[in-house]
């Protein structure tokens, strides 16, 4: 994939992160998500819906299929091309750059969906952060990055078992 040492330009739209976090910082645990949330999926729908889904190779074959009503860009190291059948709503991008100039070739939103590897090389453009905080701590080997300064909550919505947050990158800050 690319450099994790890059520098970013200010978006020229909103790049949104939309991921499930459990407090000890898991998002997986290999290609398998280790909780269930009533709605969640229901929550992702609404939320990226229109929309481009830049996601890593993994996670595409964990879903194993382009989304209804989104386009999807998988960030790949090279060498992995989509199946026949899904390649005209699929596209391959080697480098988060060239990800984000993929997806933004498109009218809709730019949703970052995972996995861990992907949201750390796409963390300098992410303007927005849709984290549904899950109340556990799941034993896994994939982690969402730490949230720092450089963001400020600007809602939370309590469901009991987990929480929706939205993240805001400040103005100015630098990642």
């Amino acid at each position: 994939m690319g450099s994790t040492e890059q520098t970013a330009a200010a978006p020229a739209r909103q790049v949104v992160a939309v991921a499930a976090v459990a407090a000890n910082g898991v998002i997986g645990d290999g290609p398998d998500i280790p909780w269930h949330l009533p709605g969640e999926q229901a929550r992702f729908r609404r939320l990226t819906t229109p929309g481009v889904l830049v996601m890593g190779r993994r996670t595409y074959e964990s879903i194993g299929r382009p989304l209804p009503g989104r386009r999807t860009v998988v960030l790949t190291r090279g060498g992995w091309a989509p199946p026949a059948e899904h390649a005209d709503r699929v596209e391959v991008a080697g480098t988060a750059e060239q990800a984000l100039a993929l997806a933004g070739r498109h009218p809709d939103p730019t949703f970052v969906v995972g996995g861990g590897e992907v949201y750390r090389l796409l963390w300098p453009w992410l303007t927005v952060l849709e984290v549904t905080e899950v109340h556990q701590n799941p034993p896994g080997d994939v982690t969402f990055p730490e949230i720092g300064p450089e963001w400020v909550e600007v809602s939370r919505e309590q469901q009991g078992t987990h929480s929706y947050v939205r993240w805001v990158r400040r103005e100015g800050a630098a990642s």
